[in-house]
């Protein structure tokens, strides 16, 4: 279980650094229009990025 819990933060490192790298300038614009969002959509999108994540764990780890 610790194996796996490195190797997706490891990943989550690795897809997180993809786009600053690719393409840095769509990265700062997408980073700052983020600032400016109020807490109750930033924490929708949180709670949408969770909600997603898990159903497709669960999906393609079954």
């Amino acid at each position: 279980m610790p194996d796996a819990f490195v190797a997706a933060c490891a990943l989550v490192l690795v897809l997180e650094g993809l786009l600053p790298l690719v393409a840095p300038r769509v990265w700062r614009d997408t980073f700052r229009r983020m600032t400016e969002l109020s807490d109750g959509q930033l924490r929708f999108i949180g709670l949408t990025s969770l909600l997603t994540g898990t159903a497709v764990l669960l999906i393609f780890h079954a």
